[in-house]
């Protein structure tokens, strides 16, 4: 079974084994509006913790996504290019971002669980 994890910049990861699947939170499509293009980053491509991963854009704005964990990435959701509104219907499942081989598991210690991330949500509003 995989385990969520989720940072202050409102991105969630599931993670199974070594490997975790990257989007954004339901909150942050809520916040963006109408997903209209998303630029993935390529399958290989090496990822830093915290560091740019890809970017959303949306009727309101261009957001910055931010890899929650380091490692390379494995996969991308192509089904994003040619419908980024999947974001805006299932943020948290069809929507993801991409897959990421992590290469430090113990980074996992620094984002939340889902009630962390809820009380983080509620401070917000």
């Amino acid at each position: 079974m995989s385990q969520m994890y989720f940072t202050e910049d409102h991105e969630w990861l599931s993670v199974e084994g070594e490997t975790a699947i990257v989007g954004i939170t339901d909150y942050a499509q809520q916040q963006l509006g109408d997903v209209v293009f998303i630029e993935l980053p390529d399958e290989g491509k090496d990822l830093v913790q915290g560091g740019q991963a890809a970017v959303v854009e949306s009727v309101k704005a261009a957001s910055e996504v931010y890899s929650p964990v380091s490692g390379t990435v494995t996969a991308v959701n192509a089904d994003l290019e040619g419908a980024p509104a999947l974001v805006n219907e299932d943020a948290m499942g069809a929507g993801w971002f991409f897959a990421v081989a992590m290469i430090d598991p113990t980074e996992l210690d620094n984002l939340m669980d889902q009630d962390g991330y809820d009380a983080f949500v509620a401070g917000l509003e």
